[in-house]
């Protein structure tokens, strides 16, 4: 169960859906209002199917590359590691807006919901083993189940915590993230060490 929470939290951190809210707001009010919850709903499905897709199909990436599961871990606890950094000190140039037409896969399902880097650490606990099949599996669904339920009510959440309550989330969620992330990178290179 302690496994399933910490991998839940560490998805959900990654998926980041307080930090996506601005952007969320932004483009779907582009979108007629009859039409914003239908294409809510549209991108968050397809953002747990393109996650889903790399959790079943991880594995054999990583066997077809040959990695090792150490490797992995200290891989996957630098990503994290970046990403924590970067939700504190977030590139204030970075283009997080997109053109007048109704979003479609790109930007609100990939990247912004399911991006390269969770899409990485999926693979990641995928290689922990198969006795971990079934927590992964309930980790994801569990972390994109309360990421997609945040976002659908993005609009209500905006206006309550407002851009500096939603900042201030952000910049604690970006300190845990970088404490999983030294975990990790502890956890692997200890291993590692210890078997060579």
């Amino acid at each position: 169960m302690n496994y399933i929470l910490m991998t839940g939290i560490t998805l959900f951190f990654i998926m980041d859906p307080l930090g996506n809210i601005p952007v969320f707001v932004s483009i779907l009010n582009k979108v007629p209002q009859e039409r914003r919850e239908r294409v809510l709903r549209r991108e968050l499905l397809i953002a747990l199917i393109v996650a889903l897709i790399f959790f079943f199909f991880g594995g054999s990436i990583v066997k077809l590359l040959g990695l090792e599961p150490n490797a992995i871990s200290i891989g996957g606890g630098v990503v994290l590691f970046i990403i924590g950094i970067k939700m504190i000190f977030p590139d204030d140039k970075e283009e997080k807006d997109s053109d007048k037409e109704e979003p479609f896969i790109v930007p609100l399902a990939i990247p912004m919901f399911v991006g390269p880097s969770i899409l990485a650490v999926i693979i990641l606990i995928q290689s922990r083993g198969p006795q971990y099949y079934i927590p992964n599996l309930i980790a994801i669904v569990g972390a994109w189940a309360v990421s997609a339920f945040i976002l659908f009510f993005s609009n209500k959440i905006n206006k309550i915590l407002g851009k500096k309550g939603l900042i201030a989330t952000e910049r604690l969620m970006g300190m845990l993230l970088i404490i999983i992330a030294v975990q990790m990178l502890l956890e692997g290179v200890s291993k590692y060490v210890f078997i060579h």
